[in-house]
């Protein structure tokens, strides 16, 4: 009988500006794709999101080495350029199975082991975290991968400086289901300067809700790469006066240029005059995944220095 059956809920790390020292800590980078946990039983393999939804069906290529055994980790596409394709990997979850099977073989995934929940009918969720892993390295073969580590706090900055970020886990933690804690994860920021191409008001009257950013192309075109957001109230309240002088007039709404996929908002466009730095963590698709934060304003930048290879740094 296994020792774990799903759903089990991933355990999940508490967001921290900087990562924790001592000798009580491992570093791990962070990666970007879908979390999941695998159950393996003899020939069969049963794969479970983050929220303990059935992803077998949309990842037909992954293959487990046979054995009795539950993995931890992360799916994810690499691209040509050894990029992570966080795109290329939403785009997997889709109602065809021919197209499932399509993109399979096109950009097939990977399954990236950072845990052992349970291994040869034993549970090791009670084990410390140092004893885990090295059960994990004893196991992982082709075709999984297993996740680098290091317990060197220096050796673990240049995922700060290039991956997603750093988890840092305590070695003598043990693995609790859906709870934040034993783990604190850093997020790699990011700066670019933006041109402000438009904004979309705010929930209450009068408020700004977020800033709407381009960055000029190859061929000197402006696209939107995306919005930023968390502004203070008085912020909020300030902003819409400010750029009311940048407005060429044109309005709508809905999502023309996927400014928000899937949203119904109102935009106001803005001469791209304006140009601010901006923070970010992640990037996909030439596009910024989660909102960007206003750093300041740059009246110094000629907007047509704000170019999209930003990105691609």
């Amino acid at each position: 009988m296994p020792a774990l059956s799903p759903p089990v809920l991933p355990q999940l790390a508490l967001s921290r500006a900087a990562l924790p020292e001592g000798e009580e800590w491992a570093y791990e980078p962070k990666w970007d794709g879908f979390r999941a946990i695998a159950f393996v039983d003899g020939d069969e393999s049963y794969l479970q999101s983050r929220n303990g939804k059935p992803l077998t069906r949309y990842f037909p290529e992954l293959e487990f080495p046979p054995g009795d055994y539950v993995l931890d980790g992360e799916l994810v596409i690499m691209g040509a350029d050894g990029r992570q394709e966080f795109e290329a990997l939403q785009q997997r979850i889709h109602p065809a199975e021919s197209r499932i099977r399509k993109l399979a073989e096109e950009m097939p995934v990977r399954f990236v082991a950072f845990d052992l929940l349970a291994l040869d009918g034993e549970s090791l969720l009670d084990e410390p975290f140092a004893k885990r892993r090295k059960r994990l390295e004893n196991l992982v073969r082709k075709p999984l991968d297993l996740t680098p580590w290091t317990r060197d706090r220096a050796a673990a900055d240049p995922w700060l400086q290039g991956a997603e970020g750093v988890i840092a886990k305590q070695l003598d933690a043990p693995y609790r289901p859906g709870e934040r804690t034993g783990m604190v994860k850093v997020k790699r920021v990011r700066t670019i300067d933006a041109v402000i191409v438009g904004w979309r008001p705010g929930k209450e009257e009068g408020t700004l809700g977020s800033l709407i950013l381009g960055l000029y192309d190859e061929d000197g075109e402006l696209q939107v790469v995306g919005h930023s957001s968390g502004f203070r109230a008085k912020q909020k309240r300030e902003l819409p006066a400010f750029l009311a002088p940048y407005e060429t007039g044109e309005r709508g709404s809905g999502d023309p240029s996927r400014w928000d996929a899937g949203r119904e908002l109102e935009w106001r466009s803005l001469r791209p005059e304006l140009v601010a730095e901006v923070t970010f963590d992640h990037v996909s698709g030439h596009r910024i995944r989660h909102g960007a934060k206003l750093k300041h304003w740059r009246e110094d930048k000629d907007p047509r220095e704000c170019t999209i290879d930003q990105l691609g740094n």
